[in-house]
């Protein structure tokens, strides 16, 4: 006969479902290319403009540029972490066995010659 679990499973703290997630994922992706393009207009607009320190803008804005694709790949592929709401399923306990045998005090040594 089966235990049954310690506590039981509310569907109100089911995770959220797989559609929900890469939504999620998605809205991310979108919005960090968008804050690229945004890096690539400001240096556009920063090149006509010519104010102090250009070199230093453009290099950030090149930065984000190359940053920004990297890590929208990685945040975009990557799942949620797991909450405390959710532990991982416990593991059942291993069972005693009924006819265990009492270790040998000494190790036994087979010898094949006469």
């Amino acid at each position: 006969m089966k235990k049954p679990p310690e506590r039981p499973v509310l569907i109100t703290d089911a995770a959220r479902s797989q559609s929900d997630q890469l939504r999620s994922r998605e809205i991310r992706y979108v919005s960090m290319m968008a804050v690229r393009a945004g890096c690539l207009i400001a240096g556009a607009i920063l090149i006509s403009v010519r104010p102090p320190l250009l070199s230093l803008w453009l290099i950030l804005c090149a930065a984000g540029m190359v940053f920004l694709p990297w890590a929208a790949v990685l945040i975009a592929n990557d799942r949620p972490p797991k909450s405390r709401a959710h532990p991982p399923a416990p593991r059942p306990e291993p069972s005693p066995r009924a006819l265990e045998e009492p270790p040998d005090p000494a190790p036994r040594t087979i010898d094949l010659e006469p």
